[in-house]
């Protein structure tokens, strides 16, 4: 929307969440509380969006900060309407909505139809099934709200309404300007508030909206941990749910975790307890077995993924089988077929089609070629103490098992490195290397006796 300026209330203490973490930079579906509603005022095109904090240790902001938002201290909490108030100087735009850092679940639609409400002020409101502790909206027989009370006035049969007010505010700026310094705190915590603003414009004959929200989850706000671990599954729902829309088989919706953005292709496989961070994509035909983590990275089409795998900035091309218990660390790239196993972990590697480590191996800042095979036990002494160095391991080539390759080194095509070899040296193609120290026998050796 042109013209609109968004401010958001960040400035709560958040007591009850017990953490020095300032309550909004809490995370869900990992990120920041802020960070949703951020979003959401984003996607309305503002001219500006304010964010008001009152943590002076606000250190924990660089994870949001971005030229399109503009901080601004409440020195004093004194409630949200004295929150707004320090925005007056900069609120330029024709409307202004007001949002809260600590309501992340609101939808676009739901804040679409609150723009559209055409009004001087309007109010967003849900329905709640026991509205006990809210304050009701009191509309009159045109639907327009003529004020709000809280549950301590309400009379019995205002205590029967289960329409509530979330907090969210819509409003003329010309007439917001106005209203806020007119606001009193004659109330038990000395605070101003901003469900004021209902009583100055009815009195002033102004036309009060409310535009109920599409489901009470939507505004539920964050005050307590136990109610971010009520969102989070709230938020996983939503996320499971638009996937298994889109044609994606999740074994079990209520286990998975989505941190970011997961993009999937036709007939894709979940399986329980799996977490996706970042931006992960999924071609066709994948397959992502139970508790596997992966994080900011694109599987190829037709690839396994089997139990207990952890992938983490990787690429992996089609119809690989990677796990169980493998890692795979930021910069594997691999090509086509290739067979990653248990208990194996690569780091800045890439590996060429059909190329396989099954067992127990460490490959790490290392170029491995087509058609090779790795041993189980191979490892890549990548690392000198004070610098990193690189293994090339040519194709075709097959790497005994429990195998030392030391850095730098290269070792030729089609060759092969003896089982148990330490190399430090670049190895011929087409030849066999053994790199061991020469067995022996020691004839009077006796094995040593515990002493009890």
């Amino acid at each position: 929307m042109s013209n609109l300026d968004v401010v958001i209330l960040a400035a709560g203490k958040g007591t009850r969440m017990q953490s020095k973490l300032p309550k909004v930079m809490h995370h869900l579906g990992g990120k920041p509380l802020i960070s949703h509603v951020i979003e959401r005022a984003r996607d309305l095109n503002p001219n500006a969006i304010y964010v008001i904090y009152g943590d002076k240790d606000f250190s924990s902001r660089h994870q949001i900060d971005s030229p399109d938002l503009d901080f601004i201290e409440q020195t004093k909490q004194l409630g949200t309407a004295h929150a707004v108030i320090q925005t007056i100087p900069k609120l330029s735009s024709r409307h202004t909505l007001i949002l809260y850092g600590d309501v992340p679940l609101l939808k676009k639609d739901t804040l679409l139809r609150l723009l559209d409400s055409n009004s001087p002020l309007s109010v967003l409101s849900t329905e709640l099934h026991s509205p006990k502790g809210y304050g009701r909206l009191i509309r009159n027989q045109s639907g327009q709200i003529r004020k709000i009370v809280e549950e301590a006035d309400a009379s019995e049969e205002e205590k029967l309404i289960s329409e509530v007010n979330t907090g969210i505010i819509f409003a003329q700026t010309k007439l917001l300007k106005t209203w806020l310094p007119k606001i009193e705190n004659n109330n038990a915590q000395r605070e101003y508030y901003l469900t004021d603003l209902v009583a100055i414009a009815v009195a002033e004959n102004q036309n009060v909206q409310g535009v109920l929200a599409g489901s009470h989850t939507e505004v539920m706000g964050i005050n307590t941990k136990a109610q971010l671990a009520q969102a989070e599954r709230v938020l996983q729902a939503e996320r499971a749910n638009e996937l298994l829309v889109q044609g994606v088989t999740i074994a079990d919706p209520t286990r998975i975790d989505i941190r970011g953005n997961l993009n999937c292709a036709d007939d894709v496989f979940i399986d329980i307890n799996c977490i996706f961070e970042g931006t992960v994509n999924l071609s066709t035909g994948v397959s992502i077995g139970a508790h596997s983590i992966i994080c900011d990275s694109d599987v190829g089409e037709g690839t396994q993924i089997l139990p207990y795998t952890q992938i983490d900035n990787a690429k992996i091309g089609r119809n690989c089988r990677i796990g169980p218990y493998s890692r795979l660390r930021t910069g594997t790239s691999l090509g086509e077929n290739v067979k990653i196993g248990n208990f194996v972990e690569t780091k800045k590697t890439t590996l060429g089609s059909r190329t396989s480590a099954n067992h127990l191996s460490y490959l790490g800042d290392s170029e491995v070629g087509e058609d090779v095979n790795i041993g189980a036990g191979t490892i890549t002494c990548n690392y000198d103490g004070k610098d990193k160095h690189k293994t090339i391991i040519e194709d075709k080539s097959f790497i005994g098992s429990n195998s030392s390759l030391v850095a730098p080194v290269r070792v030729g095509s089609n060759s092969v490195v003896g089982a148990g070899s330490t190399i430090t040296k670049n190895t011929e193609a087409d030849k066999l290397t053994v790199g061991r120290s020469k067995q022996i026998t020691v004839a009077k050796w006796k094995r040593p006796i515990k002493k009890t």
